[in-house]
Order: C-alpha cells, then sequence, then structure tokens
C-alpha cells in the first residue's frame, strides 16, 4: 500500500482511559514530514499513552491517529513499518553483539540481505559504534546503548521516529551526543522525529514544542514563540532594608511572581521597569532580570513543575507484555 501524501503524524480527538483514569483527552495535532516536534510534559501527563497508540502497541477509546497516512488501528502494519522506535526502557539483547542486535532487527523488517549489510555498516559509522560492531551489547555504556538503539529503528528505511524519553539516565555528554545524532539524522535522511522528555533545555532546539499535561495538549508552538506566548519577563530586585521591602511588596503586591531569600521577583514589561527604576532605584541594592524561557512557559501553563510518577500498571503490562511482537509483520 503506498502512503497517503499528507503529513507525516496525525492525531485528531484521540481519547484513552484506564479505568476511571482518563489518559488522554481529545489529543490533536498534526506533525509535517521532517520536523522535529517535542511533547513535552510531566509522568503522567499521557505522552507515553500516546506514545504507544502511534506504535500500534494500544488503540485508542476514540478518535483517530496516522502514521505516514494510514490508519495506526486500521492499519497498524503499514504504519508501523514506516516507524522507527526507541523505547523509554532499553529492549536490546544484551547477549548478542551489537551487529548481531541490527541484523536481527532487518532480518524482522524483510530488510533484503546485501542491503541489510549496507545498511548495518551505514548506520554503525552513523552512530560512531564501527569499533563496538562485534562487542556483545551489555559492553556498551548506556550512552552508546542509546545510539545503538537510534541505529537499529533506522535499519528499514523508517521515514518517522518516536523516541519516548530518550535521553534518561543518561549523563550531560551522552544526552548532548545523543541529540547531535538524531539533529544530523533530520538533515540526512529528511526524517521526522516526535520526542517526548523530561527535559525542557532539550527542546530547544525542536522545531515545535507541544506542551501536555493531564491528558490536554495546553499549546503548541514553536519554542521562542511559546516563550513569548506564556513566558514572563521578571524583574529581580533586593531591597536595601525591611522598610524597603514591605513598601516594594505593598506597592506592587499584584506583580509579585515569588520571593527567595532577600530578593523579590515582579512581573515586568519594559514600561514597568523604567517606572520601578524611577520610584525605587535607590530603594535597591542589586536589580537584574530573568528573560522568558520554556520553563517559565510550561510553569505559566501548568502552575507546577514536572512531576514524578510511576508508569501505570496496566500500561506496563501492555507495552512489556507486546513488546516482543513490535516488529511482527
Amino acid at each position: 500500500m503506498t502512503p497517503m501524501a499528507g503529513p507525516a503524524i496525525r492525531v485528531a480527538a484521540v481519547s484513552k482511559r484506564y479505568g476511571r483514569t482518563l489518559a488522554l483527552d481529545g489529543v490533536g495535532f498534526t506533525v509535517p514530514r521532517n520536523e522535529i516536534f517535542a511533547l513535552l510534559g510531566p509522568n503522567g501527563a499521557g505522552k507515553t499513552t500516546l506514545m504507544h497508540i502511534l506504535c500500534t502497541i494500544l488503540a485508542p477509546d476514540s478518535g483517530v491517529a496516522e502514521v505516514a497516512g494510514f490508519d495506526v488501528a486500521r492499519a497498524p502494519l503499514e504504519a508501523r513499518s514506516r516507524l522507527g522506535i526507541v523505547f523509554q526502557e532499553p529492549s536490546l539483547d544484551d547477549r548478542l553483539t551489537v551487529r548481531e542486535n541490527l541484523e536481527i532487527h532487518g532480518l524482522v523488517f524483510g530488510v533484503p540481505r546485501s542491503l541489510r549489510r549496507q545498511r548495518i555498516t551505514e548506520m554503525l559509522a552513523m552512530v560512531d559504534l564501527t569499533d563496538w560492531a562485534d562487542k556483545p551489547a551489555r559492553a556498551l555504556s548506556s550512552g552508546m546503548k542509546r545510539r545503538l538503539e537510534i541505529a537499529r529503528a533506522l535499519i528499514h528505511d523508517s521515514e518517522i521516529m518516536l523516541l519516548d524519553e530518550p535521553t534518561a539516565g543518561l549523563d550531560a555528554q551522552s544526552r548532548a551526543r545523543m541529540w547531535e545524532y538524531v539533529r544530523r539524522l533530520k538533515a540526512e535522511r529528511q526524517l521526522t522525529v516526535l520526542v517526548t522528555t523530561h527535559y525542557i533545555e532539550e527542546v530547544e532546539d525542536a522545531d515545535r514544542v507541544c506542551i501536555i499535561d493531564k491528558g490536554k495538549v495546553l499549546a503548541i508552538d514553536t519554542p521562542a514563540a511559546l516563550r513569548r506566548q506564556q513566558g514572563e519577563q521578571m524583574l529581580v530586585c533586593t531591597p536595601r532594608s525591611e522598610s524597603d521591602r514591605d513598601a516594594i511588596l505593598e506597592r506592587f503586591a499584584d506583580r509579585i511572581a515569588h520571593q527567595r531569600g532577600g530578593e523579590i521577583a515582579l512581573r515586568a514589561d519594559e514600561a514597568f521597569i523604567e517606572s520601578f527604576l524611577d520610584q525605587f532605584g535607590q530603594r535597591v541594592r542589586a536589580i537584574s532580570t530573568e528573560t522568558p524561557s520554556l520553563e517559565t512557559a510550561f510553569l505559566s501553563l501548568t502552575g507546577r513543575e514536572l512531576r514524578d510518577r510511576a508508569a501505570d500498571g496496566r500500561e506496563v503490562t501492555l507495552a512489556f507484555g507486546k513488546r516482543g511482537g513490535e516488529h511482527t509483520r
């Protein structure tokens, strides 16, 4: 079946419930081809549930999800064949060598022998694992295993890559290297990437960011636009005395964002900053401004920092129970 023209991913009014818990509540968005699209939200927001629907592990209760033009519920094999998937939990066979992990994946997806060998060589070089090709996967570091999983996901010439928390548990250097590979793959192979992450700084270079919480999409836009629309500039000052502090708190009660130690953070625009300096410039010991960030945008939308929550038991059972058959054709 020939893939239809249109976006790489289309999600329309998708809902999913686990018992009384509504994991996804009418989620909808489209991802154009050759875009890095990031899902940003806390654990329990519905990100992994949505990823499992897109890779055909779970079926939506309602709504439509399409991958490369194929409905994931009605044509799961066709949709899956277009996907390269890197799960949050490691899924390599540690008993096999690096090359053997790639070889088996290519066999399962029906990649012809000569083409399979060519792609294995190309992918190992692309993720800097050529020298480790004949080493057992258990000998690799966590960062190297992630790179191997990325290479494996691309052996069958996938058009779209799904990355579920790909840098969880990696050190800062490994996280940076992994994102270098993702950006290079996107540029060299015209790859569409949908990634979920907890690390706000990692989505700064995404083409677009979708902030999701409690199963609902709260905002979708470029990182710069989200900073402008949702983030707030802050004026941070340190009063000279308690009386100065009291005067500032009373005068600008409606602008107080938070207090940290001796500092007061006030929501500010350029006009306010000029006015504040005229009125209180001599009554503060230090003053600075904080420009909007994706973190402030996230907090303004959700009202809290990223939280941690154990995965839903039913979802864990589904994910691990079906993962071994994810490549069945």
